[in-house]
């Protein structure tokens, strides 16, 4: 039980987490976009790029959320695992831009593990047997 508990409390930290830095890219690009990592950022009017980033990292937290609250634990464990490759990306593309390489371990990769680590703590939960399948009883 203790696994169930954990690996909902990290998939609402996680989303929740995702879903504020959707919003604030979405209200405050200027503002958040420095904490990523890169060395440069879109101005002017390319600069409207960064909501791009905003409604996928809004996404990113809505999805997960969504599987929880249906209880769609295994799909979630599975959209977790997937969702891996964002935060890992994002770190290799700081570091490959010679961005800050303290933000790319520390936020994006950290993230990634986190996210990883989640959907696997997801993916090995015991299995309910269904009801009415002969040798299985009711709960």
């Amino acid at each position: 039980m203790f696994r169930k508990h954990l690996a909902s409390t990290l998939t609402v930290l996680l989303a929740l987490g995702i879903g504020y830095v959707g919003f604030s890219y979405l209200f405050a690009p200027a503002a958040t976009a420095p904490s990523f990592g890169m060395p440069v950022w879109p101005e002017g009017d390319a600069a409207a790029f960064l909501a791009t980033k905003g409604i996928r990292d809004l996404a990113s937290g809505l999805i997960p959320l969504t599987l929880l609250l249906t209880g769609q634990r295994r799909a979630l464990g599975w959209v977790l695992a997937v969702e891996t490759i964002v935060p890992a990306t994002d770190m290799i593309l700081v570091l490959a831009s010679g961005g800050s390489a303290a933000v790319a371990l520390g936020v994006h990769g950290i993230t990634a593990v986190a996210v990883l680590a989640t959907g696997i703590l997801l993916l090995t939960e015991p299995r309910r047997a269904p009801w009415g399948r002969p040798g299985h009883g009711a709960p």
